[in-house]
This record gives C-alpha cells, sequence and structure tokens, in this order.
C-alpha cells in the first residue's frame, strides 16, 4: 500500500509527465470545441453545462478534502486556497451563467463534445486533489508565508483581471454576432492589439502567481500544464483568425506573448 506521501507525490509527476503530450498533440490537433468545434467526437452538450460540469471538482473535491488536513484550522491555509477556489467558482458558475445568457442559440446549445468535457473533468479530479492536498497538509505556513502569498499574489491578481475582461470582451463580440467568422469578429481594444488570446495569457499568469503562491512542486506542475494545454490552443486561434479575416486582421499580433 502506497502512503499519503507517496501516492501525493505520484500524482504530482503525472501532472509533469502530462504537459509534454498534452502540448505536442494539441500543436497538431486543436481540441474540438468553440471555433475549432467538428464532427467525429461523439456526443455533445451546451457549453454553459459543459464548463459547468468540467470544472466542478475544482470545488466540490477541495471543499471536501480540505477538512482532512493538518492545516485545516490554520488562516493561512485558509486565505491561501481562497484565490484558487475564488477563480473556480467564477469558471464552474459565474462564466457559465454568462456565456448562457450570451449565447442562448442553438449552435451553441450543441456545441461541446462531452468526451472533451469528460477528459478535463478527469484532468480537474487530479489537479483539485494536488492543490488542495498540498495547501491543506503538506504547505510551509512560517515566517515566508506572506512574502510569497502577497508577491504571488499579486502576479495572480494580474492575471485573473486580463483574463476575465479578456472572455467577456470576446462574450460581447460573439453576442453582437457579424463579421466574416461565423459570428465571431474581429477583438479590439486592451491587450487584444498586442496578442489574439489575452484571456490565455491572464490564465498562463494566473497559475504562474499561484505557484509562486504556494511556492509548490503541484503549483509549478500546474502552471507547466496550463501552458502546454493553452499556448498550442492560441496558436491555433490566431491561425484561426488569419484565415477567417485575411487582411483585416492585424498582422502585427502575436498568439499569446506580446512580441513573440
Amino acid at each position: 500500500m502506497f502512503s499519503d506521501e507517496e501516492f501525493y507525490g505520484g500524482c504530482v509527476f503525472s501532472l509533469f509527465f502530462l504537459s509534454l503530450p498534452t502540448a505536442v498533440s494539441l500543436l497538431f490537433i486543436s481540441a474540438p470545441y468553440g471555433r475549432h468545434r467538428r464532427g467525429g467526437w461523439g456526443p455533445a452538450v451546451s457549453p454553459p453545462v459543459a464548463w459547468c460540469v468540467m470544472e466542478s471538482p475544482t470545488i466540490w473535491l477541495t471543499l471536501l478534502l480540505f477538512p482532512h488536513g493538518k492545516n485545516r484550522r490554520n488562516p493561512r491555509a485558509m486565505i491561501l486556497i481562497s484565490p484558487y477556489l475564488l477563480h473556480y467558482l467564477h469558471r464552474a458558475v459565474v462564466y457559465p451563467l454568462r456565456l448562457l445568457r450570451k449565447t442562448p442559440g442553438a449552435k451553441e446549445a450543441s456545441g461541446f463534445p462531452a468526451s472533451v468535457a469528460a477528459m478535463a473533468f478527469g484532468f480537474n479530479l487530479l489537479n483539485a486533489y494536488l492543490q488542495s492536498r498540498w495547501v491543506s497538509e503538506y504547505a510551509d505556513l512560517g515566517e515566508s508565508f506572506w512574502l510569497r502569498f502577497c508577491g504571488g499574489g499579486a502576479v495572480f491578481v494580474a492575471g485573473a483581471a486580463v483574463n476575465v475582461w479578456s472572455d467577456y470582451r470576446l462574450l460581447d463580440l460573439k453576442e453582437s454576432g457579424g463579421g466574416g467568422g461565423g459570428g465571431y469578429r474581429v477583438p479590439r481594444g486592451g491587450i487584444f492589439e498586442w496578442i489574439s488570446c489575452p484571456n490565455y495569457f491572464g490564465e498562463m499568469v494566473e497559475w504562474l502567481g499561484w505557484a509562486l503562491m504556494t511556492w509548490s512542486w503541484a503549483g509549478l506542475g500546474f502552471f507547466i500544464y496550463t501552458v502546454a494545454n493553452l499556448g498550442p490552443r492560441a496558436v491555433a486561434h490566431h491561425n484561426w483568425y488569419l484565415e477567417k479575416f485575411g487582411e483585416d486582421y492585424p498582422k502585427s499580433r502575436r498568439p499569446f506573448i506580446p512580441s513573440i
């Protein structure tokens, strides 16, 4: 039988191990949802339902595991887990509700493959276990806690602001329709003037901040996996914009990192 620490370490290794094949596969096969939706991936569900269900383990599993760690009554542990929970409260509840209100059409209602949602659900089970178990059981909450939390927290908040603003800007554009992209329009303003996918860039910055706040292998693994997952998708989005809008799309924009 594995000890809890050995099992946890194996899960951390799995998170790092998954990053490379995820990045390589997504460079050749775009995940088939949103603007990259295509047939052959089985039955589909409403995107708001998919987002809610597949992101939900980050909330309920965290709340189930947290009370069983030795740090469960430590105020610093509660403060540390809060940004993680707030991000996913937005992602699993607020964002799907806004998505439902902004894109109620029949095409959107059948646009998210259940198979992709199931894979995301599985990843979130693994990641929620790692992040919540680290904070509740293994985290160093000693003298350097506030320095790490404040420094990483500033990075996290900056990333969250970019991520949320960009997501809602894209929803507003899609609601208004028009353009040559089947309901999509060229996003403009703010950081969109430099990169095609500031929402993905913002989320990468968020989890970099989380890695700094937790100062853990689990946090670092999550950041690396986020880049491995969202980086190729940002490149696919950028190429999609260039193909759909041609000369109307600014050639100076980069996929997700300015000037790169």
